[in-house]
């Protein structure tokens, strides 16, 4: 249900991932855009964590012992 949504995301962050190290090696950027692309290289990790945590519940929901069937 998540996966094609964590894969995504996880390809974004890497994009952004390597543009954030190539402008914090080369400089092209300036502070204000580096400090955006920091922001939402960490909105995209904290999505894909939340993503992540949400589908390891749905696989391993809890059981209901006080069904009587």
């Amino acid at each position: 249900m998540y996966t094609n949504r964590i894969k995504h995301l996880k390809e974004l962050h890497s994009q952004l991932d390597t543009l954030v190290d190539r402008a914090e090696r080369d400089g092209v950027y300036n502070d204000t855009d580096l400090n955006n692309m920091k922001k939402q290289r960490l909105q995209y990790r904290d999505e894909i964590s939340r993503l992540t945590r949400l589908q390891w519940e749905d696989e391993h929901e809890t059981v209901n012992f006080e069904d009587d069937r």
